[in-house]
């Protein structure tokens, strides 16, 4: 999950550094993975003067420029940039810099003739989008001499978060906000949605057609906005997206996804006059096949939900859209659709075909089902701040959920398992901001405490312990040695354990050094160790020289010591203890050692040695190893 320190600040007022907010949400279990100072990147690049631009006298689309970079320096700059001119204003990066972009570092050099020591950057050689077609042109006003990334608002540090699967909240920024408000850093903005008013009914219909089987999806949100502009979006909402690696489509796409990175709401938008008829949501008849915004083609089966409309499939239902229906520059009126899809049918249907979309990472772990219409109320007022037109009224299919988990919780769980015993309003403060609300039960020192609908995963009293725990910290929870039992300790490890650090410290002892190597192989390799059976091939594997489950560890093993000789360590000695498979059923697989020596690595050594010449390892060394 990432985002921006500013994108933050729109959901939460602190005046916390970002040392300070890294460290905090680390230790509310929300992991950074990383944090990237773009201002760091952009550092060397100044906004620049263009003094002159005159035509190069050896090459006839080259021009020689002369750069002011603010300092009143004159520095010269060879470049084949047609928008090149004088008088303009560009951005300057000094020889010694490195492109972005590119991945290039400038040096000072002669092109055709003439020195050139520097560069005028194009968009894409600063990493911001793929226009080449001539270097950035910047207002008349653009203050030369400063730094690029602060004009440009580029210096806004972007965080990275490793969020677990039960948190589906936490996938989205003011989530993270919310936490990171309950552990006192900072304070909660409230946003509150306002509801757009509509202008008649949506004239598209809606229908939730599952039969006799299982309902996929509990409800459906649409509604039309009609005469819409849909061009690029604004430059903030760019910067936003472009910030967390997305590229900015247009305004329409652009805005959800803003809303799904910003809420945890995805959501999906039709060009309303490629729509036919009105839309069914149902599982997908086989042989039926979609076009999909990736440019990918599709075969489905019943097992997936769809939306479609009289011509047939329109999207994969909280996946991914169809390119038929998909809106460009084009698009005059919109659909948006918000709804609630089965969790569990939208990983099955994620894996079977491969797609690993936002919407489908987000919605596999349960997105809130009651921010299912403020969600589209907010997506609502965007397209028509940005893209004008007139929403007509929202229409709901099927009924939205209304969760309800109340946990009667004893305050004293939580020294019971926590050891900690914090007062009690405390705990009702922690409780009350991370949006559970509390109220005294029916015995003494115990609460009937209601789990918001944004929390699927909270419905055990260990489940209240856990986040009263991981906003005070973890630090706080005392060490406590486990007694000591007055009999001697029994033995702790299974037969098949004990056999296998034996062979793990046997082989070690001669000399090979351990390796961890894949459990998938490629399918030739398969064939020639043994395997290569159907039942063993992978139905999604990662990768094309990985579609087979190992029938031996040799593979792997001769693998990793022709990989270690094509860069000049002949002489080597590995071994592996690990799973093989000899078939799909649990007594098929099983635990081997095994063992490789290559170039001169016998147990007495490798390489060179000054009584004489090395000899090769022989069959006798493994035969040593495997006695």
């Amino acid at each position: 999950m990432k985002f921006t320190l500013s994108w933050l600040n729109d959901h939460l007022e602190t005046s916390a550094s970002l040392a300070e907010i890294v460290d905090k949400l680390t230790m509310i279990g929300l992991e950074v993975e990383s944090v990237e100072d773009p201002a760091a990147l952009y550092a060397p690049f100044r906004i620049a003067h263009v003094i002159s631009a005159e035509k190069h006298p050896n090459a006839d689309r080259l021009r020689v420029c002369v750069v002011d970079p603010g300092d009143g320096t004159r520095i010269q700059v060879v470049r084949g940039a047609p928008n090149a001119r004088s008088g303009m204003i560009g951005v300057f990066a000094p020889a010694g810099s490195h492109v972005p972009g590119t991945g290039v570092d400038l040096v000072k050099s002669t092109i055709r003739g003439v020195e050139s020591n520097g560069m005028l950057l194009s968009e894409r050689e600063l990493g911001l989008s793929d226009n080449h077609e001539g270097i950035v042109d910047l207002p008349e006003d653009a203050p030369v001499g400063e730094p690029y990334a602060a004009y440009a608002g580029l210096d806004d540090p972007v965080l990275d978060v490793a969020v677990t699967p039960n948190r589906p909240d936490a996938l989205g920024v003011s989530g993270i906000a919310r936490d990171l408000a309950a552990a006192g850093i900072g304070k909660l903005i409230p946003r509150p949605i306002a509801p757009v008013k509509g202008s008649g009914a949506c004239p598209v219909k809606v229908v939730l057609e599952f039969g006799k089987t299982e309902s996929l999806c509990p409800a459906f949100g649409l509604r039309m906005v009609r005469g819409v502009r849909n061009g690029p979006s604004p430059e903030w909402l760019q910067k936003r997206i472009r910030a967390i690696g997305l590229r900015p489509i247009n305004a329409l796409v652009d805005i959800t996804n803003l809303i799904t990175y910003d809420r945890c709401r995805p959501l999906h938008v039709f060009d309303a006059d490629k729509v036919s008829g009105s839309l069914t949501v149902r599982r997908a008849h086989f042989g039926e096949k979609l076009m999909a915004l990736d440019g990918r083609t599709y075969a489905l089966d019943p097992e997936v939900c769809v939306i479609a409309d009289n011509k047939g499939v329109e999207s994969i239902a909280g996946v991914m859209g169809g390119e038929a229906t998909g809106c460009d520059e084009s698009t005059a009126n919109v659909l948006v659709e918000s709804a609630l899809w089965e969790p569990l049918n939208i990983a099955q249907t994620g894996r079977k075909l491969a797609i690993h979309s936002d919407a489908r990472h987000r919605f596999e772990r349960g997105v809130d089902p009651a921010f299912m219409l403020p969600g589209l109320e907010l997506a609502t007022r965007l397209i028509v701040e940005i893209c004008g037109g007139t929403p007509t009224d929202v229409l709901v299919a099927g009924e939205v959920p209304k969760p309800e988990t109340i946990v009667e919780f004893p305050l004293s769980e939580v020294k019971r398992l926590a050891g900690i015993e914090p007062p009690s309003t405390e705990v009702l403060r922690i409780l009350d901001s991370l949006g559970f609300t509390s109220k005294k039960g029916k015995s003494a020192g115990t609460y009937q405490v209601k789990v918001p609908t944004w929390r699927p995963d909270a419905t055990l009293k260990a489940d209240i312990v856990e986040e009263i725990v991981r906003i005070i910290g973890g630090d706080k929870v005392p060490v406590a040695a486990t007694p000591r039992a007055p009999e001697a300790a029994k033995p702790v490890l299974t037969l098949l354990q004990a056999r296998t650090r034996r062979a793990k410290r046997a082989l070690a002892a001669r000399g090979l050094v351990e390796a961890v190597t894949w459990s998938f192989i490629a399918h030739d390799r398969a064939v020639a160790f043994g395997g290569g059976g159907d039942a063993l091939v992978l139905a999604n594997p990662i990768a094309t020289d990985m579609s087979d489950m190992r029938p031996s560890l040799f593979p792997g093993l001769v693998a990793a010591a022709g990989r270690n000789a094509d860069r000049g360590f002949t002489d080597l000695a590995l071994f592996e203890v690990g799973q093989v498979y000899r078939g799909d059923q649990p007594e098929d697989q099983v635990t081997a050692a095994a063992g490789v020596r290559a170039g001169t690595a016998t147990v007495g050594g490798s390489g060179r040695h000054w009584s004489g010449k090395s000899a090769p390892v022989s069959v006798f060394d493994a035969k040593a190893d495997a006695l």
